[in-house]
């Protein structure tokens, strides 16, 4: 059993192109904490019932700082006598052949797959690689250095180091802030992910026939092929909303009716194969045209999101586009009546929001809603820079109970969402390839939907 396998070390290996991209943003993130040794662990496999565990995704910040995948690793970044840092990278070494860790455990190599070899992971990443079976012992070793990790990813090496909760607080905040501003790489593989999605769609749209048949699962089961076929998986659940469903958020069960003369919103994002990810919404009439009442709602939600998009350039606070879309439709509200006016008062007083719900986007990259942990002030409160990468998605939504508005009214739902790219002179619609306006939506429909 231990003997006659062939030498399988890869030699031939390049280091990725992500590779010198992520070094500059290790080079960053040194900057910012001289003197200090930082760890950024990847995280370790989650169990989903007895011995199943989930598909595994490393945390995003691992990933940003060394353009790695594998479970169970670190990044730590050691700190030099000139305020600099060596970086090197922990990682699960290939199981060996003359003991028993090869054949036996559930997740031995044997039973889940090759890993790569230390050298290997070497020679991809551009970084030192370490047998991560030695980082607990060898940080405990280390802590007479101020140290700083990124915590709840991977438990061992959490109880290995002394720091504090308020100083690991900043690592992450400064790590968030890190992807607000994306490289060229990074843009490219955004560019990659939303034509990804685009393409998801339009195979929605062509099966629509058979998801009226069916449920919402037949639309969520659709979008999940593409993302797999051209990715690694979505980058959130899918929100496969028919009906009055459309009024739900984060509605997820997806297993609804698909009926003509509803309106279908599809909330959907492709995560590519570097965990970069899209997300993307349309408003679909499901018989193929709209009403006049949802094509009402349609058009206030498009002109909201124009305004939205006309606020997007460099040098804007990041609150504007918000803004903009929301002063947009407390003015539609006023005017249909559902909200007592002047529309400045409105908006000031919040009264807009038992419609609109939610804000009008967020950052976008290695997470749907990306630099989550920055501070405030940096992001929020911030400005739009070129590289930043971000949503546009106003909506109204009638819950199919509210008694303020028109019988007629309850139950539409209607959210437009794009993906938009903060350049030096404005704006790029990285999903400008999706039809929006409502009459394009239904010239889409009828050349695609079956």
């Amino acid at each position: 059993m231990r003997t006659g396998w062939a030498d399988t070390e890869r030699r031939d290996l390049t280091a990725d192109p992500q590779a010198p991209y992520a070094a500059v943003r290790r080079s960053e993130l040194s900057a910012r904490f001289p003197h200090e040794r930082l760890v950024i662990p990847s995280g370790n496999l989650k169990v989903r019932s007895n011995d199943d565990t989930y598909p595994f995704r490393p945390h995003s910040a691992y990933v940003h700082m060394t353009g790695d995948q594998a479970r169970d690793g670190a990044l730590v970044l050691e700190p030099r006598a000139d305020g600099g840092h060596d970086a090197y990278c922990y990682q699960l070494p290939r199981d060996s052949r003359t003991d028993d860790e090869f054949w036996s455990g559930y997740h031995a190599e044997l039973w889940t797959g090759r890993r790569a070899s230390l050298a290997e992971a070497e020679r991809v990443l551009g970084l030192p690689c370490r047998d991560v079976r030695t980082a607990a012992a060898d940080l405990a070793a280390g802590n007479g250095v101020p140290t700083r990790i990124v915590r709840g990813v991977d438990a061992a090496l959490e109880a290995a180091v002394v720091t504090d909760a308020e100083r690991d607080a900043e690592l992450e905040e400064a790590l968030s802030e890190l992807r607000a501003v994306k490289d060229a790489w990074e843009i490219g593989e955004m560019r990659a992910v939303v034509d990804a999605t685009v393409r998801g769609f339009t195979d929605v749209v062509s099966e629509l026939s058979r998801a009226i048949a069916t449920s919402e699962r037949w639309i969520e089961g659709t979008f999940f092929r593409r993302a797999r076929l051209e990715g690694n998986a979505l980058g959130y659940s899918t929100v496969a909303a028919a009906g009055d469903h459309a009024t739900i958020m984060h509605w997820s069960d997806n297993d609804g009716p698909v009926r003509p003369g509803d309106l279908l919103l599809l909330d959907a994002g492709v995560e590519g194969r570097t965990l970069y990810t899209a997300d993307v919404t349309r408003t679909l009439p499901i018989s193929g045209t709209f009403d006049a009442i949802q094509r009402t709602v349609y058009d206030a939600v498009y002109a909201a999101q124009e305004a939205g998009f006309a606020a997007v350039k460099p040098g804007a606070a990041y609150r504007d586009f918000h803004e903009a879309a929301q002063r947009h439709l407390a003015e539609r509200l006023v005017d249909w009546g559902f909200i007592e006016g002047p529309a400045d008062r409105a908006y000031e007083l919040g009264l807009q929001r038992r419609f609109t719900m939610a804000g009008t986007g967020h950052m976008l990259g290695l997470d749907v809603h990306d630099c989550a942990q920055a501070r405030t002030e940096t992001y929020v409160d911030g400005v739009l820079e070129p590289g930043m990468v971000l949503t546009v998605e106003p909506g109204l939504y009638f819950q199919p109970d509210d008694l303020t508005v028109p019988e007629e009214w309850r139950g539409i739902g209607v959210r437009i969402e794009d993906d938009l790219l903060v350049t030096a002179d404005g704006h790029e619609n990285l999903s400008a390839d999706l039809p929006r306006s409502a009459d394009e939506v239904e010239e889409w429909m009828a050349r695609f939907a079956g």
